[in-house]
């Protein structure tokens, strides 16, 4: 196997460093906050029995995943020998010019340097680079040690080598890469989770819903099939004749919704004092954090399931 620099060991970071270091690749992390690290590790060591119990550590101990992460002094120390470079500072177009120049500098010449970025364009941040062409976008679904799949996106100069060697590398470590063709604000999954919220506060804001009918209907209906399915599987699946059928039967409905689709509704405005309110009554602020570790156990026990149901039914 081989090694991997993580920079930037904040939440996204740690969260890479686990699904690399579980395919047996040796993970050096390195932060410009020299404590960031440490602390990373500490939530590691917490996590890694939860996954073992779920069976989400291709057969290895905990012992084992943790002893395949090491802290790196410097980021060129991170970077040393390294064949892929997982970057995850902050959401600041600034910030990763500063560190892609420092990565493509000191990362050797076969290295791809990939950011988890979730919303800036490559483009923007590698267009001065020497090695541009090794430089693109990997952002997960966090996190990914859970959520398999992960957003691939080259900029305009990416090497397709480079594109389809990291499609590669991440289907080796257990993801489901979604490997884009070019690049593109919001990429595919926000771009499809915006066009859902977009609804979700419409329904909300005009009195349609209530936040938890909204909620009902995604967790208790569409996301049943979502979760192994995808639209357009969904849709072949769902009428006779297969996908043209289901298009032939139905697109007007979607014709005739569309027009009442066309108006934004301020997500900061009056809505947001409904929707606060009607979160805060089921879960108050107090206990958000019990009920994200719930969600990422929920997670991992639904992972389980779905490699279990792969192996005795089928993907």
């Amino acid at each position: 196997m081989s090694r991997v620099a993580i920079i930037g060991t904040g939440f996204v970071g740690r969260a890479w460093s686990i699904s690399f270091a579980r395919a047996g690749h040796e993970v050096a992390l390195w932060d410009a906050t020299a404590s960031a690290p440490a602390d990373a590790l500490a939530y590691i060591e917490t996590l890694l029995p939860d996954l073992a119990q779920g069976d989400l550590l291709a057969g290895a101990t905990p012992a084992a995943v943790r002893a395949r992460i090491r802290i790196a002094a410097t980021l060129e120390a991170a970077v040393e020998g390294c064949s892929h470079v997982q970057e995850s500072t902050p959401e600041d177009v600034e910030v990763k010019r500063r560190i892609f120049a420092q990565l493509d500098r000191a990362a050797p010449p076969g290295a791809v340097i990939a950011s988890s970025t979730s919303a800036i364009l490559p483009s923007k941040f590698t267009d001065t680079l020497a090695g541009r062409a090794r430089c693109l976008v990997v952002h997960p679904l966090n996190p990914p040690y859970v959520i398999p799949a992960a957003e691939v996106v080259p900029a305009p100069w990416t090497s397709p080598e480079v594109v389809g060697r990291t499609a590669e590398f991440l289907r080796a470590a257990g993801h489901a890469p979604i490997v884009m063709k070019r690049e593109l604000d919001g990429f595919v999954m926000n771009r499809l989770q915006g066009a859902l919220l977009e609804e979700a506060f419409r329904l909300v804001a005009d009195g349609y819903a209530s936040v938890e009918d909204v909620d009902i209907g995604l967790r208790e209906g569409l996301a049943l099939r979502w979760s192994f399915m995808g639209p357009f599987e969904t849709i072949d699946l769902n009428a006779p004749g297969g996908v043209r059928d289901y298009v032939e039967r139905y697109q007007r409905i979607y014709e005739n919704l569309f027009p009442a689709m066309q108006r934004r509704v301020d997500w900061n405005g009056p809505v947001m004092e409904t929707i606060e309110a009607e979160r805060r009554k089921r879960l108050a602020a107090n206990a958000l954090r019990e009920r994200q570790a719930w969600r990422d156990r929920r997670l991992m026990a639904l992972a389980a399931h779905k490699r279990k149901a792969a192996r005795e039914i089928g993907s």
